[in-house]
């Protein structure tokens, strides 16, 4: 096994929504506007916004598409505080038990008694890719980036999927103190 680079990709703060949320927020007869592509093969930023609310304040979260089965909302720790919200680091879709909040739409509210959480960083890696460079799903992995700010990322999960398209996913907290940005190339330390 050797290192290898990994593309960054800067996440901020977003919201997936169940069918059910969907139609809750936008209307009976409401679909997710396309706005641009994600870097990952079908996910798409969506022309919709909605507010989250938390006990200390709200702020505006764009819908990410499509539809999924569970709604989940990630944030940033730097949001949680504005919200007045402990959510947990998790692993994109482990909600149980994770913090709540209120989303407010243009047609109605949906009251999340869990659902809102940091995602934990992790890279997307497409199977093939995955068996050459000697990483497997579910693998914790160390990143090095070489910035004005450069450092070590530890606990990177590893996620394989034959969909995925390869990149480290950071959130905004994360890029801001590493002085990283979309595009910027780090590197994945296997030895």
């Amino acid at each position: 096994m050797s290192n290898f680079a990994v593309p960054v990709g800067v996440s901020n703060r977003h919201l997936h929504l169940s069918e059910t949320d969907l139609r809750t927020l936008f209307g009976s007869a409401a679909a997710l506007t396309y706005k641009k592509p994600l870097s990952q093969e079908g996910q798409f930023v969506s022309e919709e916004t909605v507010t989250l609310a938390g006990p200390k304040g709200s702020m505006t979260v764009r819908v990410l598409g499509p539809a999924r089965p569970q709604t989940q909302v990630e944030v940033t720790l730097t949001d949680a505080y504005k919200l007045g919200i402990a959510p947990p680091v998790r692993d994109s879709g482990d909600l149980d038990g994770s913090a709540g909040g209120e989303l407010i739409g243009p047609a109605g509210r949906v009251v999340l008694t869990e659902g809102v959480i940091v995602v934990h960083r992790h890279i997307h890696v497409r199977t093939e890719d995955a068996l050459r460079k000697g990483v497997k799903d579910r693998d914790r992995v160390t990143v090095r980036v070489d910035t004005e700010r450069g450092g070590v990322f530890t606990d990177v999960l590893v996620r394989v999927d034959p969909s995925f398209n390869l990149e480290f996913h950071i959130d905004t907290d994360e890029s801001n103190a590493f002085a990283l940005k979309n595009g910027d190339v780090a590197e994945v330390i296997l030895n």
